[in-house]
């Protein structure tokens, strides 16, 4: 437990953290890669030249401050993080690593604003928060390992099927190569991929969710090419599965984890929205829902550019015909002549709160929605215009977290960023 005095003096830090968290965090990585760069085998790079890591480190590093004297109210935060860390395999001598850097960076950062006694608190702070993150990885290591079909660290599975499912989304069919049980997951849930390609210095991990429902003899992910963009480099792993792996070829993953899960146990109808490549993990909960919970209401809305980025659509159509439950919408922003002469989609644009209201007979769901930001924002806030209860409202980043609103206060005084500093992070490009 922490004294009052170590408390008072870490929380009178949220203001500055607020001002200069980023900046802290952006001299943290740099600091700890110029020591330790075997540590780049780990951390996906392209999130790091975007900057969205050191924002997503500082939000948590925010909210840990902000909380630091009733930590258990950011255990949800600890549980999102440490299922990422599970995947990916960080381990419990890697967190001293960690927190020497972070107090070299507020040190650096800071000046003389950080004195003596802030450091001292903040190590003292660091040591109780590393705790709370290895004790609960400990027990989703111990789970990850002891379950049937089970397994810890990385595990080599072949791929069976490589198949396109559009101009820029092409799934994997993965089989265990000692053809041993594998382990079961909830819908929603991802895999980390371990990749070693020629030419790069460093391994690469990324996260994909699993795009099928549980109980297949396989793992199966369905993988965006990601082009570069602006700022945004192309996707090394993305890039390398599309254009070098071939059916055959072996790849090592880690066990299923995440929090990002459908609620099997609520008799709420379900309504999943997906923009993009965000179709995988709700692909997974709608395969589940049809075939295991046949009663229940479900709706599946999808937007995309247009019928040739959109994967998955026969798919959908076909289980709408035979699951009389199952409503499915599309929405393309920029359809092709062919989409308009074949009546692919229902709307032309964007979603919006008028057009659910239009399609949804009231909003007494469970909502799951995933996509690009840009598309989550205006999804959770036409959500929150409507009305729906926090409670009925579930998402998740592709890749590091963000947030869906303004730094603005909630009901409780608490900014978007202590509220929602991390968001599990799924997949890398």
């Amino acid at each position: 437990m922490l004294d009052s005095k170590t408390i008072e003096l870490v929380k009178s830090t949220v203001p500055v953290l607020e001002v200069h968290g980023k900046e802290i965090t952006t001299r943290f990585y740099e600091l700890m890669f110029r020591n330790h760069p075997e540590l780049l085998n780990i951390f996906n790079h392209a999130n790091q030249k975007q900057g969205r890591q050191q924002t997503a480190l500082a939000n948590a590093v925010y909210a840990a401050a902000a909380h630091i004297d009733r930590l258990e109210e950011i255990l949800p935060v600890v549980r999102q993080i440490g299922h990422k860390h599970r995947s990916i395999g960080i381990l419990p001598e890697q967190y001293p690593i960690v927190g020497k850097h972070l107090l070299l960076a507020i040190k650096d950062v800071l000046g003389d604003a950080a004195t003596e006694e802030v450091l001292a608190a903040w190590e003292k702070a660091y040591q109780v928060i590393a705790d709370a993150f290895i004790g609960v990885e400990r027990e989703m290591y111990q789970q990850a390992e002891e379950q049937t079909g089970g397994w810890t660290g990385y595990r080599d599975f072949t791929v069976v099927r490589k198949v396109k499912e559009s101009e820029v989304i092409t799934s994997f069919y993965l089989e265990p190569v000692d053809k041993k049980p594998i382990a079961h997951y909830q819908p929603g849930q991802y895999i980390s991929v371990k990749v070693e390609i020629e030419g790069e210095p460093y391994t690469h991990v990324r996260q994909y969710s699993l795009s099928d429902r549980p109980g297949k003899p396989y793992y199966r992910i369905s993988v965006k090419r990601e082009e570069a963009v602006g700022n945004k480099p192309a996707g090394v792993v993305s890039c390398y599965l599309h254009d070098s792996v071939k059916e055959g070829d072996v790849l090592a993953i880690s066990a299923p984890a995440g929090d990002f899960t459908l609620d099997r146990e609520s008799e709420l109808p379900v309504v999943l929205i997906s923009g993009g490549v965000g179709f995988t993990p709700l692909l997974s909960m709608l395969n589940t829902v049809v075939e295991e919970q046949s009663w229940r209401d479900v709706t599946y809305i999808h937007a995309a550019v247009n019928g040739r980025v959109h994967a998955m659509r026969e798919h959908v159509a076909q289980l709408a015909q035979n699951h009389s439950r199952l409503k499915a919408y599309i929405c393309y922003d920029s359809p092709t002549q062919e989409d308009k002469v074949q009546g692919y989609y229902d709307k032309e644009g964007y979603i919006d709160l008028a057009w659910l209201q239009s399609i949804l007979p009231d909003h007494q769901a469970q909502f799951y929605f995933c996509g690009p930001i840009s598309f989550m924002k205006t999804v959770y806030a036409a959500l929150k215009q409507w009305g729906v209860p926090d409670e009925q409202i579930r998402y998740e980043f592709f890749g590091p977290s963000g947030t869906l609103v303004d730094q603005e206060p909630t009901a409780d005084g608490k900014s978007e960023v202590a509220n929602q500093a991390v968001d599990r992070s799924s997949v890398g490009a």
